[in-house]
């Protein structure tokens, strides 16, 4: 890790088999730059989240990205859906260029429609919708 990149926060839903695997798919790619990265399961965590400034509908359908500590801070700084990604992206070489792509305003709205889309439909299919 970089000592002047600060830690991130990863919020996932941990009872989503896809989001599992997107998880360890980015922690293989990223390999070493994916130290400072933490992963924190929002199952049955409203409370916390609440206590975030998250909404926890919000939570499950946008993935969300605390950058810096949360532990004892009552307002982290916190990014979300397509801004989360590219975040998380720029911290890995590799995936820089896509983080680039994902932020042009062309692309961005593209993909937001289609991110929101996605998961709207796996969460109609896990019946949690």
């Amino acid at each position: 890790m970089n000592p002047s990149q600060p830690n991130l926060y990863v919020l996932y839903d941990g009872a989503c088999p896809r989001c599992i695997k997107d998880r360890d798919n980015y922690s293989r790619i990223a390999g070493g730059h994916a130290d400072g990265v933490n992963w924190f399961d929002i199952t049955d965590q409203d409370e916390k989240l609440k206590a975030w400034g998250i909404e926890p509908f919000k939570a499950l359908t946008e993935l969300h990205v605390i950058i810096g500590e949360c532990e004892n801070v009552k307002k982290p700084r916190v990014v979300s859906e397509l801004d989360a990604y590219i975040v998380l992206m720029q911290r890995v070489p590799i995936l820089k260029p896509l983080a680039w792509l994902m932020g042009l305003k062309l692309v961005r709205p593209l993909l937001s429609n289609l991110y929101h889309k996605a998961v709207y439909r796996r969460l109609k299919c896990e019946g949690r919708l």
